[in-house]
């Protein structure tokens, strides 16, 4: 499948900022699910390219004495391919580690572990259930949460959205020994085309990483656009930063996806 992105950020603020550092990790990873055509950062000044230790593309830009607008435009086009598992050069077990946003407490670990037996025998195919069931206790729910909510306290709450679905699907896969790990990326719907970023996860399976969207109840296929991976959300972010001055501030965020038409032989 043919995807042709546009992810538009601005943040607008109610004073000039003094300073800002963000970074950026809008490039779409190429591996054997996906080809990255064509991509291009639109950034308001000059930014470092390199890699992170996850192999994440990142840019880091620094500003000084920004107005009181910022706005950053990543856009291209990405082939995708049927889903299929992941394998790279990096270390299972350092996807195991818990973070402050994906610590397991005591109602996550009881939820766990009333899977643990149904994993241990079917596998991913146990982790389906468990994603089941997640959704049905958490239906998706905009505007309850934000970037700082726990997996714990999304889990209480009973609500959600695709960054705390995914956060608890990693808290509960990780109570139960398997390594998971955070995706952040783009979803193409042909019901509706504009879709913000999204969020899912990936579980090591013992031949591959697996893919779980927990906010759809499906697994990813070729809709899906792989940005970056990480521990969690702050690990695999798409903008992140931090600013001196501003004021008060307003984040706008939109994400475009469309099907391009295949090109002819």
């Amino acid at each position: 499948m043919l995807l042709d992105i546009h992810h538009e950020t601005v943040y607008r603020y109610a004073a000039p900022l003094a300073h800002s550092a963000q970074v950026l990790r809008l490039t779409p990873r190429q591996d054997s699910s996906q080809v990255v055509l064509g991509w291009a950062l639109q950034l308001p000044g000059r930014a470092s390219q390199g890699h992170d230790a996850y192999g994440n593309t990142q840019h880091l830009l620094t500003l000084d004495g920004v107005p009181h607008e910022l706005r950053i435009v990543a856009a291209g086009r990405v082939e995708t391919f049927p889903a299929r598992p992941h394998v790279d050069a990096l270390p299972h077990d350092l996807f195991r580690r818990s973070t402050a946003l994906t610590r397991a407490d005591d109602e996550i670990a009881a939820f766990a572990e009333r899977y643990r037996q149904l994993v241990a025998v079917h596998g991913r195919h146990g982790l389906l259930d468990l994603m089941a069931d997640l959704l049905d206790r958490m239906p998706y729910t905009p505007g309850e949460t934000d970037s700082e909510t726990t997996a714990a306290a999304a889990f209480q709450l009973g609500r959600g959205v695709c960054q705390d679905h995914s956060h608890v699907f990693l808290a509960a896969s990780r109570e139960l020994g398997l390594p998971a790990r955070y995706v952040s990326g783009y979803l193409y719907t042909d019901h509706d085309e504009h879709v913000a970023s999204h969020a899912w996860t990936e579980v090591w399976c013992g031949d591959g990483w697996y893919g779980f969207d927990a906010s759809n109840g499906c697994v990813p296929d070729e809709r899906y656009v792989r940005l970056a991976i990480g521990l969690d959300y702050l690990e695999a972010s798409p903008v992140r930063g931090v600013r001196r001055g501003g004021g008060e501030e307003t984040l706008v965020s939109r994400a475009l996806v469309t099907q391009a038409q295949q090109q002819q032989q």
